[in-house]
């Protein structure tokens, strides 16, 4: 199916429904839940995923599982997706938003399950694909681009600042002195609110936001220099500390 709302197929007597969408660059889908769980699969663009519990920016060809029930908003930046709506017993990837690869296997399932019958013989060949794909990804893996957010509200408006004007050099002692509290005071506090370190953190945020701006072509040099730091090289070695791999090397496994 094809650029339809799942809120007319949700009854639909099978465990997935395929919807392919194609997005305006900039399109918002306001805040909303499924009853059914959701990959949501970019073919082409950038995602970015926002819930309670944090932000996922999910590039081209990665997906996030989001489990039934939980309220998210999604911003579109040239995005053509492929969604399976799952009934919550036919797979379980946990109650939380998780970004995960996609194998080329899947990337094909994918775009194949979209053009599969709405009420599909699960008997047959359209049962077997389907099932296979459930398979798929049961057993992909989950990438680290979740941005944790914290609960208490002085820390949470730091976070979001820090999102909206990233800098590599802000230090845990300055957002510290921010909060008028010690520096071990804001460590705790920080790891209980994030789960991540003050440095762990900030790495991760920097390289979840570079990854919007790489996939629309953005240089490297450029991202590095308006993230501070001192030059590509140190900000492409930080990048491969959090997701292994160079920025180059990420791009083009995304093509």
């Amino acid at each position: 199916m094809r650029n339809v709302s799942i809120n007319l197929l949700d009854d639909t007597p099978r465990p997935v429904v395929a919807i392919g969408t194609d997005y305006s660059y900039g399109h918002v889908l306001p805040r909303h839940t499924h009853r059914r769980a959701q990959l949501l699969y970019g073919a082409t663009g950038v995602m970015q995923v926002s819930t309670h519990d944090g932000n996922w920016v999910v590039p081209p060809q990665r997906a996030v599982w989001i489990p039934a029930g939980v309220a998210h908003e999604v911003l579109m930046l040239g995005v053509s997706t492929r969604s399976l709506y799952i009934e919550p017993l036919a797979v379980d990837l946990g109650s939380q938003c998780q970004v995960i690869s996609v194998s080329p296997l899947m990337r094909h399932l994918l775009m194949e399950a979209v053009e599969v019958p709405l009420a599909y013989d699960e008997a047959g060949r359209d049962g077997v694909l389907i099932d296979l794909l459930l398979h798929e990804l049961a057993r992909s893996a989950h990438l680290p681009l979740h941005i944790p957010l914290p609960v208490d509200a002085r820390l949470l408006a730091l976070c979001q600042g820090f999102l909206q004007r990233p800098d590599a050099h802000q230090s845990p002692q300055q957002w510290a002195g921010q909060l008028h509290i010690s520096l071990r005071t804001f460590n705790r506090l920080f790891r209980q609110q994030t789960d991540l370190s003050f440095s762990q953190w900030r790495q991760r945020a920097c390289v979840v936001l570079a990854l919007a701006r790489l996939a629309v072509g953005e240089p490297v040099t450029r991202i590095a220099l308006d993230f501070g730091y001192d030059s590509p090289a140190a900000f492409s070695t930080m990048f491969r500390r959090v997701l292994g791999q160079a920025p180059s090397v990420w791009l083009e496994g995304a093509k």
